[in-house]
């Protein structure tokens, strides 16, 4: 393919390549990623197979197909750093920033630094902000996220999408106010605004505001059509979530289940396991409420799915929940399984990771034997003193690509 002409992304930034079509893929890639939507992944590898030679597309699909497929993301790196002789300042600043967060010699701390120094040259990148802010959500930086944002902001005034960005770091920093009104601001520019308006819906439901959360979700029920999987599953789960935390009816929470988050299973381009991870998250709710009934009678027809193993170390938070399921449903074998799976992978980890997810086998040892009723060994494997609130884990990056 010829040398690329020096095109402009949708929001200025300069990249090379030779494709109409790569370029409209490229823009199509940044709006679905930044509305959630269903088509991210098809539009990705839409660029990257109408330019091979094109940093930029090469770069995003490593990204993308990373936490599933390691040897294709090292591809795409690969290609991407083969065209870096002909590419602009931008894709070579992009390059730096996810051959820390992607390549061998990965590291988090790197990662960050690189992405500051990516979005103090081109502020305007909001991809790299996403990328940089859901980063900063899986290590447990929500100050970080915050310090992000607020770098770039002066630059991205009443744009699309960046009062979004500024509310969740906000909500986690416990700010509810100012997360409010960042929320609020973005609903004003794009009331289709979907992480607008589920930080909205957490302002909400932090303050037990359940009415106002299900009234204003339900509101926008509509538009979530052309969301992925996860979010159209994950602002229902609010929802069902607000109604059990108001002490509805059961029914109207598990009208919620099924009508609404089971459903999406039946649509041709759905994602399972990121229905599960809302399905069951809800579950477990239920469960540790006390309804251990109708917790278990939804779980029941689900069993073969969450035993079959190619939905497994798609993200850790998934992980644990199907750890709860199986051996709360007495599927021991499976969920030792899981569970031995997730230590081999972590065992082959070096060694400053494994320290990193010491307290993650810790905690999937004690929703093991959570799920089996044995609530005295929680307790020990746990102690008096984990914390869970401060720590997250669950990036495929950051944690399944040691294989």
């Amino acid at each position: 393919m010829a040398e690329g002409e020096v095109r402009r992304d949708m929001w200025g930034q300069e990249y090379r390549t030779a494709s109409a079509d790569c370029a409209a893929a490229l823009d199509d890639y940044y709006a679905q990623t930044m509305s959630f939507g269903r088509g991210r992944g098809r539009a990705v590898l839409r660029a990257a197979a109408a330019d091979p030679a094109c940093a930029l597309a090469a770069l995003h699909t490593a990204h993308f197909v990373g936490p599933r497929d390691r040897a294709g993301a090292a591809a795409f790196l690969a290609a991407a750093a083969d065209s870096l002789g002909k590419a602009t300042e931008y894709e070579r600043a992009v390059f730096r920033a996810l051959s820390a967060l992607l390549g061998e010699d990965r590291d988090t701390e790197v990662a960050i630094d690189r992405h500051f120094q990516l979005l103090k040259e081109f502020p305007r990148d909001l991809m790299s902000l996403k990328r940089a802010q859901l980063l900063c959500f899986y290590v447990g930086r929500p100050d970080t996220s915050l310090k992000f944002v607020q770098q770039v902001l002066p630059e991205n005034q009443d744009r699309n999408y960046i009062y979004g960005m500024l509310a969740f770091p906000l909500l986690e920093l416990g700010r509810m106010d100012e997360a409010e009104i960042a929320a609020r601001k973005g609903l004003a520019i794009n009331k289709n605004d979907f992480w607008s308006q589920h930080n909205m819906c957490h302002v909400f439901q932090q303050e037990c505001r359940f009415r106002e959360a299900t009234e204003f979700m339900e509101s926008c029920s509509p538009s979530w059509t052309s969301c992925s999987s996860f979010m159209f599953t994950h602002n229902w789960w609010h929802v069902a979530v607000c109604y059990l935390e108001a002490e509805a009816p059961i029914s109207k929470v598990m009208e919620v289940y099924d009508q609404n988050i089971m459903k999406e299973l039946d649509r041709s381009d759905c994602e399972p396991a990121e229905v599960y991870v809302n399905a069951l998250g809800l579950l477990l709710r239920l469960y540790v409420r006390g309804e251990i009934g109708p917790a278990k009678e939804k779980l029941t027809p689900l069993l073969d799915e969450l035993k079959n193993e190619s939905i497994w170390h798609a993200e850790w938070l998934l992980d644990l929940l199907i750890l709860w399921a199986l051996s709360s449903m007495n599927e021991i074998k499976a969920a030792e399984n899981l569970l031995d799976s997730l230590r081999s992978r972590v065992s082959s980890m070096d060694t400053k990771r494994q320290q990193v997810m010491h307290k993650a086998i810790q905690l999937a040892d004690a929703v093991y034997k959570y799920g089996k009723g044995e609530h005295k060994a929680v307790f020990d494997t746990l102690g008096p003193d984990f914390d869970g609130l401060s720590y997250k884990v669950g990036s495929p990056n950051l944690v399944f690509q040691d294989k």
